[in-house]
C-alpha cells in the first residue's frame, strides 16, 4: 500500500510558477507509475500528467503541454509537478495518484491510491 501527501500549492499570479510535491510512503514507490490530476468544483477530476515507474516515459494533457513538467525521484520517494506560465484556468485542487501499472496511465480508474489534494489558485 502507498500513502501519498501533496504539498506546494498556493496562490500565484498569472504567468507565475509553482512546484508541487507528492511524498509517498512505503518502499515500493519506484514500482508504481504516477500521475497528477486536478479538479474544480462541479467538474470531474481530470488528467494532467503521468510518468512511468522508472521516469523515462511521460505524457501530458494538451492544456498543460509545454508549461508543466512531471518528474520523480525514486530515491526520495517523491513525485513533482513543475508548473510554469500559470493561467487562471489552472486553478484547481491538484491530486497525485499511484498506479500498479509500470507504464503511464491517463485514465482516472487506472490509479489505485490517491493523495488528499493541494489547492492551486492562479489570480488574473
Amino acid at each position: 500500500q502507498v500513502q501519498l501527501v501533496e504539498s506546494g500549492g498556493g496562490l500565484v499570479q498569472a504567468g507565475g510558477s509553482l512546484r508541487l510535491s507528492c511524498a509517498a510512503s512505503g518502499r515500493t514507490f519506484s514500482s508504481y507509475a504516477m500521475g497528477w490530476f486536478r479538479q474544480t468544483p462541479g467538474k470531474e477530476r481530470e488528467f494532467v500528467a503521468a510518468i512511468s515507474w522508472i521516469g523515462t516515459s511521460t505524457t501530458y494533457a494538451d492544456s498543460v503541454k509545454g508549461r508543466f513538467t512531471i518528474s520523480r525521484d525514486n530515491r526520495k520517494n517523491t513525485l513533482y509537478l513543475q508548473m510554469n506560465t500559470l493561467k487562471p484556468e489552472d486553478t484547481a485542487v491538484y491530486f497525485c495518484a499511484a498506479s500498479r501499472s509500470s507504464v503511464v496511465i491517463t485514465r482516472r480508474d487506472g490509479y489505485d491510491y490517491w493523495g488528499q489534494g493541494t489547492q492551486v489558485t492562479v489570480s488574473s
